[in-house]
């Protein structure tokens, strides 16, 4: 179990208190709370972020995309974030949302197309005459949350934004509603999320070739095929990702970070992470 996590990111001082809050948002966030973000940041809830002015570049679970205002980034409690580019002019309004909460949400959306295409595309842009919208549903939202007088606040949010989603955020996966998924496009999907959950403990191919019943040699080359690397480069990226995001920001130790992540010795985890990064752990943390 992880302790000790510490934020390079000027979070409000009751951190602890929104993140055991159900729900949580912000209007205030702008370059300058971001720009000291220079390494991966793990998402530990749900969050929705909409960006309001500006534009910015990241890494999503070791995937590029360009934002560019008025934009949706959805990301999932467990997603590894990290950004690359910031313009100075950059606003935008955050909402984080516990387990519990996001658990609610999906009893709605199991069952719709919007679960999977929200999966698949965590950066979509909003469209113009959608975004007044997208205000009016943030001002809602504080009201919701400042209410002191409404006993049933917190169901009214749950509401409010499962109706939000299902009257207006809809329109933004329009685009891509006539995607046609076919069998070794669902296998590449499964693949990643069976990896991104098991990469700590399970490192061999043969592992995820018989959860999803195929052979490995299928399995590699068909997710070779979809995404341009390997399952086995999958998998060393997301080992090399969480442990770049436990070096910096965490206060575990190098020997510590090599027995969360399963290595045999602090020796063997040093020289598989330099292999990668060219830098030894130590060497990456002082970084």
């Amino acid at each position: 179990m992880l302790t000790g996590y510490h934020y390079n990111l000027d979070l409000p001082d009751e951190l602890s208190k929104i993140l055991s809050e159900d729900f949580w948002m912000t209007e205030n966030v702008d370059r300058t709370m971001l720009q000291e973000l220079r390494e991966p940041v793990k998402f530990e809830a749900s969050t929705w972020i909409i960006v309001t002015q500006g534009t910015a570049k990241a890494e999503i679970n070791l995937v590029s995309y360009d934002i560019k205002a008025p934009a949706l980034v959805i990301m999932r409690g467990a997603q590894i974030m990290q950004p690359t580019y910031i313009s100075p002019d950059f606003k935008a309004s955050v909402i984080v949302m516990s387990k519990r909460f996001r658990d609610n949400i999906f009893l709605f959306l199991n069952n719709t197309p919007l679960y999977s295409l929200t999966t698949r595309h965590p950066v979509v842009d909003i469209p113009p005459e959608s975004f007044p919208k997208y205000m009016e549903f943030s001002k809602t939202l504080q009201e919701l949350l400042h209410s002191t007088s409404n006993p049933y606040a917190s169901q009214a949010l749950l509401f409010e934004v499962v109706g939000f989603i299902f009257k207006t955020v809809y329109s933004c996966y329009e685009p891509y509603s006539r995607e046609i998924v076919s069998k070794q496009g669902r296998m590449s999907d499964r693949f990643i999320r069976l990896a991104q959950e098991n990469f700590r403990d399970q490192r061999f191919l043969d592992f995820y070739a018989e959860k999803m019943e195929v052979t490995p040699k299928h399995l590699s080359r068909t997710v070779k095929k979809q995404t341009g690397y390997t399952a086995v480069e999958w998998i060393e990226r997301f080992v090399i990702l969480e442990a770049k995001v436990l070096l910096k920001s965490s206060n575990l130790n190098i020997q510590q970070i090599s027995d969360e992540l399963n290595f045999r010795s602090q020796s063997f985890f040093g020289k598989y992470f330099k292999k990668f990064t060219g830098m030894s752990p130590k060497e990456f943390r002082n970084s």
